[in-house]
């Protein structure tokens, strides 16, 4: 007659287990066991592998490839053009010209305030396209003195032809040394005041502009 055999004590090994071995070796702790058959469980970070300080892969819409969105934009390049800064000021002294003889041959006066405007204009338009040279406030009061002096010519010419009935292109063109000759006679104090303070607006101009 057979003896009975007595229960084994050692817990029943699990299915497909190796003996001795451990079927969680391969896993990191706190890591969910993935189930046959499906696809593995991700561990919970979402931005493992990407490099550090990355945003986004590039090339994909609505995001940049680099944290921080694109490069800042070039400063733009300062002003310093002494030539388009002194034609700009030849250009306005001429216009300025124009304007100053046809007010005071209109009203047959000299204002100094006209001056004054005369020569900021020109100054102003020399630092505004020229920049900060300090070659420019000196052109600006040069100009300024002559676009003054030939607004007064004009002024002159737009009183004689009025007075006289004759075209103003006659008198100033045929007759420009005689009217120069009686600006010099007529010259006071004042005249060489607002030839003064209109090159003194066109240095402070520039320098206003190109600030």
């Amino acid at each position: 007659m057979s003896q009975p055999v007595p229960p084994s004590n050692q817990p029943p090994q699990p299915y497909d287990a190796q003996p001795g071995g451990n079927p969680f070796a391969d896993q990191q702790p706190g890591q969910p066991t993935a189930q046959p058959g499906q696809p593995g469980v991700p561990t919970g970070n979402p931005f493992a592998g990407q490099q550090p300080g990355q945003f986004g892969q590039p090339g994909q819409p609505g995001q940049p490839g680099q944290f921080g969105g694109s490069p800042f934009a070039p400063a733009a390049p300062a002003r310093n053009n002494v030539v388009l800064g002194a034609v700009s000021a030849v250009v306005t002294a001429i216009v300025a010209a124009v304007l100053y003889g046809v007010i005071t041959g209109a009203i047959e006066r000299e204002f100094g305030y006209i001056a004054i405007g005369v020569g900021f204009l020109i100054g102003f338009a020399a630092g505004k396209v020229g920049g900060s040279n300090p070659v420019l406030p000196v052109v600006s009061a040069v100009l300024s003195l002559g676009a003054v002096y030939l607004g007064q010519i004009i002024g002159m010419a737009v009183i004689v032809a009025d007075q006289s009935g004759a075209s103003f292109t006659d008198i100033f063109f045929d007759k420009f040394g005689l009217l120069t000759d009686a600006w010099s006679e007529a010259a006071d104090f004042k005249t060489y005041l607002f030839l003064a303070i209109g090159a003194f607006a066109a240095f402070g101009g520039t320098k206003k502009a190109s600030d």
